[in-house]
This record gives structure tokens, C-alpha cells and sequence, in this order.
């Protein structure tokens, strides 16, 4: 048997709403939503009571998805700190996007209380990178492509 092929990437969130809308600030299409709960649930996840809401986004190309969740039973859990992770954290380092103009994205992802880490740079004549804060503190990298 193989891999088929990455389906998605599951994020969970603070506040679904808000995630939501800087994912499609940013590009990405809602592919779906629903409520998720019952034994299904439970059994798939490993916790009892599962009460959830999630939203299927894609990306244009339709080949990227992110799962976003939001917790309503059990709650959600910080991830052990009170500090929000850094790109340096163990565990997922943070999702990337290839944009168009990394400048009005970023000014389009402020309004939704995106924060740079740094600063814009450039990797040689290639790229322009950076790595902003989004909502529930997911750390997005955005790569614009100039050579």
C-alpha cells in the first residue's frame, strides 16, 4: 500500500469565525462546514463529549485544505505555555503560502490582526519571505517568487 496523497492540515482555533476570516483574506475558499460530534467523533479523536464546529478551506488550485476547528466540548487546550509558540517551537513550525504580492497581503492580513515575526527579507533574487501571527496564534509564512 501507498500514500495517496496529503488530504489536509487541522488547525484548532480560538474563535472560528475570525480564522475563517483571515484564510479567505488571504485567498483561500470554504469548501465546507460543518458540525461534528457523536460517537464517531469520539472514537476517531479520543476524547469523550466531542462537540466541535469545523471549516474545510482550499486553496485555489484546489490542491492545499486546512481544517479548521473549534472546540466547544471538551474545550481546547494551550499548548503548555503561556508565551505563543515561535518558529523555533517543537511540533507543526507553520503553514506556508506562495502569494502574488506579499506587500498587500500582508496589509490585507493586518486588518485581521495578523503580526509580523520579523520583517519581510529576501532570499537572494527568488524570493521575498516573511512570517507573520495569525488568529489563535498560527504562525503563516507567505512567499512571493520575483526571479
Amino acid at each position: 500500500m501507498t500514500l495517496q496523497r496529503m488530504d489536509n492540515v487541522g488547525i484548532v482555533v480560538e474563535d472560528l469565525e475570525a480564522a475563517v476570516a483571515f484564510f479567505t483574506e488571504l485567498g483561500m475558499e470554504v469548501e465546507g462546514r460543518a458540525p461534528i460530534e457523536g460517537l464517531f467523533a469520539d472514537q476517531a479523536v479520543g476524547l469523550e463529549g466531542v462537540r466541535s464546529d469545523i471549516a474545510m478551506l482550499r486553496t485555489p488550485d484546489g490542491h492545499g485544505k486546512l481544517e479548521l476547528a473549534q472546540y466547544h466540548a471538551p474545550a481546547a487546550v494551550g499548548g503548555g505555555s503561556l508565551n505563543p509558540p515561535v518558529p523555533n517551537t517543537l511540533g507543526l513550525h507553520r503553514v506556508m503560502f506562495a502569494v502574488d504580492d506579499i506587500d498587500d497581503t500582508i496589509a490585507r492580513l493586518r486588518a485581521h490582526g495578523a503580526q509580523l515575526l520579523g520583517e519581510v527579507a529576501q532570499y537572494e533574487d527568488v524570493y521575498r519571505l516573511c512570517y507573520l501571527r495569525g488568529p489563535s496564534g498560527i504562525i503563516v509564512a507567505l512567499a512571493e517568487q520575483i526571479g
